[in-house]
């Protein structure tokens, strides 16, 4: 063999061997991509995504906005609602005033059928209290604008009875009755009431109510 001939063959195994390689490349890539175990299965943490991942967050971000669960809507307050406070201030005047006016007028159409003196006594008494509990209400809700009730024209009949003691014993119940309604107003204003002159109105008043009750529940009988 000459040494062209030899030379001839070298060059071909260093091509055959150069060929190699890249066919098993060429077949590689061609091949389908094979599934990774599940224990080798990786995630990338947020922080560290490349800058270019970054604009990812807002599109992953508007996807899952739709489905978040919304909590429930908090109830409504209640209107004009405030802890420990039943009735607003113009409410007050009202109940008060009308309060005032119903044991005025029961109490003035009692005195000539009482024949108890002590509950004679008692009737003048809450006649002369209430009256000024009521100018001095009507006052204060004037220089507010507020409404005030008009003295009623109407006012019921006391409690009647076949016998002068069985009058004197419904009439003095109901003033018991009456009395028990009202000091749980005026204290509820005292102490939660939103106007200062209110307040101070049923502060005032409130222990000459109180009196009242104490004074009825010793001549019940």
């Amino acid at each position: 063999m000459s040494r062209y001939t030899d030379f001839r063959a070298g060059w071909a195994l260093i091509g055959l061997a150069a060929a190699i390689p890249a066919s098993a490349v060429s077949l590689s890539s061609t091949a389908l991509p094979q599934p990774l175990p599940a224990n080798e299965v990786t995630s990338t943490p947020i922080e560290h995504w490349s800058a270019g991942s970054a604009s990812l967050v807002p599109l992953m971000a508007a996807d899952i906005q739709p489905n978040r669960v919304h909590g429930v809507e908090a109830p409504a307050a209640n209107e004009g609602g405030v802890v420990g406070k039943p009735v607003d201030d113009v409410v007050f005047v009202t109940k008060a005033t009308e309060s005032g006016i119903k044991e005025i007028a029961a109490a003035r159409d009692a005195l000539p059928k009482l024949k108890n003196p002590e509950l004679k006594r008692m009737a003048e008494m809450l006649v002369k209290d209430h009256s000024s509990a009521n100018a001095k209400l009507s006052k204060i809700a004037q220089t507010k604008g507020w409404p005030v009730p008009a003295p009623r024209t109407d006012a019921p009949a006391p409690p009647t009875g076949a016998a002068s003691g069985d009058f004197e014993q419904k009439w003095t119940a109901e003033m018991i009755a009456g009395h028990e309604r009202s000091v749980a107003l005026y204290r509820a204003q005292a102490q939660g009431g939103d106007d200062k002159d209110l307040r101070q109105f049923a502060s005032d008043t409130l222990p000459t109510i109180e009196h009242h009750l104490s004074e009825l529940r010793k001549l019940q009988k």
